[in-house]
């Protein structure tokens, strides 16, 4: 019997309409429109509303990737969602876009890997498929970043966003879909990518409030370093896993973080930027959402076409990485 080849059946993303310019930041603290695109390539980033958490995101989201795909909810077997700005700490996204949908016979479950989340997702949705156990699964990126980031401090406000994107996941015809997957993670490395409050660390408390603990704490320039190594390395290795080579991609769609780190990523792979799907622009960091929602606009726009190979490619806290490799169809 042969293996069963695994691979996207419809794309869809969601973005919020608020919109925060890089002008308007500069009447919050000391930076500039200039600065902020100079340093990161971001001019705008979206954000909710009042009322508008990440499971909305991530249901319009789902919504639009079932249309694509063909797929009634209903004949969903799984949802996945990569998030690390949940509604709640329980009940997890996934549930409640099951119930917004009517997924009825799905489960459901969220995973923590940060900007890695949605390349996680896919790889775990992509392994109960090809192991037979299911048919059709639902894997989302979404989150609401402007919830946990501390906006008086430029550092940080400057970079992120809101945004969810999804896939469905199916069988596809033979050599097609999910050619490679690498997945890494370097747990050593934690403390320069996190929200140090809110667990069973450091519950919520007067103290972890007025020290803003419950805010993104980054130290940029280690994750800058860290995120430039890790990019090349992990497209390589889930190149190999599906002998291929960097010659062999058509298109890379990379995590949406910073402008120089995906030019980077672009020239250690040997591609130029022709090749690169980039809206950091438009977005910020939208975390675990960044992929899918590139992944869409790539899709959408005719950039990526039947036959195209794909490179995904992410990086996040944990310190977390992965990679994977789409023939597309």
């Amino acid at each position: 019997m042969s293996e069963i080849s695994v691979g996207i059946l419809g794309v869809g993303s969601y973005i919020p309409e608020k919109v925060i310019t890089n002008y308007d930041l500069e009447e919050k603290f000391d930076t500039s429109d200039k600065w902020i695109v100079e340093r990161t390539g971001i001019r705008e980033r979206h954000v909710v509303t009042e009322g508008e958490a990440t499971s909305d995101l991530a249901t319009k989201a789902a919504e639009r990737a079932l249309l694509a795909a063909g797929v009634r909810a209903e004949e969903l077997d799984l949802i996945i969602v990569g998030t690390v700005t949940p509604d709640m700490m329980f009940p997890s996204v996934a549930c409640l876009v099951q119930s917004n949908i009517k997924a009825v016979n799905a489960a459901a479950f969220d995973l923590t890997a940060v900007c890695s989340g949605f390349i996680y997702g896919l790889s775990a949705g992509s392994c109960f498929i090809k192991s037979g156990t299911y048919k059709k699964v639902l894997v989302i990126g979404a989150e609401t970043l402007s919830t946990i980031t501390d906006w008086t401090d430029r550092n940080t406000a400057i970079l992120f966003g809101d945004g969810a994107g999804a896939v469905v996941l199916g069988e596809t015809s033979p050599e097609t879909g999910i050619l490679g997957i690498d997945l890494g993670a370097e747990g050593a490395g934690g403390d320069l990518l996190k929200v140090p409050a809110g667990g069973s660390r450091l519950p919520a408390s007067e103290e972890t409030l007025s020290n803003k603990l419950h805010f993104i704490h980054m130290d940029g320039n280690e994750v800058f370093k860290f995120a430039v190594k890790v990019m090349g390395e992990t497209v390589n290795k889930a190149l190999k896993n599906a002998n291929l080579t960097a010659t062999d991609i058509t298109c890379l769609v990379p995590h949406q973080a910073n402008l120089r780190i995906i030019q980077s990523a672009a020239k250690r792979l040997g591609l130029p930027m022709e090749r690169v799907i980039v809206n950091v622009d438009k977005y910020g960091n939208t975390s675990a959402a960044s992929i899918p929602i590139a992944l869409d606009e790539g899709v959408k726009s005719g950039r990526i076409k039947s036959g195209d190979v794909i490179a995904l490619v992410g990086f996040g806290g944990g310190l977390t990485w992965g990679a994977t490799i789409i023939k597309w169809q």
